[in-house]
């Protein structure tokens, strides 16, 4: 009678170790997907903002015509893009596209005292920062998940009910990886 106390207890324990390593994976993989909306909710603010610029620059940049449609382009890209990667490398083209637009307004000094644009402006570099932090907690949350299905014993939980590691959001894009050139002497 005691062994099978033993045995019920034991058993117990191990169902309860289940149960609670189970539940840590779901919250994990929760919080990753809340922290992905966060990124594409930022992204989607962003995409929203591009074509104001654009219509706002046009009229002063008339040169620089291939520059927005190379933004035009990605961003549609980037509004497509299905898996982690394919966004992250499309964030990519439209961030190096976005920084060489900023480059050539220096070269039209009535664009850059536009209200209209120098507000467009802050709001899309206030979004690029959201852009940022959204990615790197979102990258954290990738990590600890990610961590828990590679770790023993919660490995051989997250087999056992098909849990699968999640993408993290890196930047492809070398130029983008690349220390900015600062010049003083202007």
């Amino acid at each position: 009678m005691s062994g099978l106390i033993i045995v019920l207890i034991v058993v117990a324990v191990v169902v309860l170790f289940v149960i609670s390593i189970y539940n840590s994976l779901i919250q994990l993989r929760n919080r990753v997907k809340n922290a992905w909306s966060q990124i594409d909710v930022q992204l989607k603010r962003r995409h929203d903002l591009i074509p104001n610029l654009i219509e706002t620059v046009k009229g002063y940049m008339k040169h620089e015509r291939e520059t927005m449609e190379n933004i035009t382009k990605y961003r549609s890209q980037a509004m497509s893009a299905g898996t982690v990667g394919e966004k992250a490398q499309a964030e990519g083209l439209l961030s190096g596209a976005l920084g060489q637009l900023r480059v050539q307004i220096e070269n039209y000094p009535d664009l850059k005292a536009n209200q209209n644009f120098i507000s467009l402006q802050e709001e899309l570099t206030s979004t690029e920062n959201k852009i940022s932090y959204a990615r790197q907690s979102y990258n954290d949350q990738v990590l600890f998940y990610n961590n828990k299905i590679q770790m023993f014993p919660s490995n051989i939980i997250a087999g056992m009910f098909n849990f699968k590691e999640e993408e993290f959001f890196e930047v492809e894009d070398e130029k983008e990886r690349a220390v900015p050139k600062v010049n003083f002497s202007s």
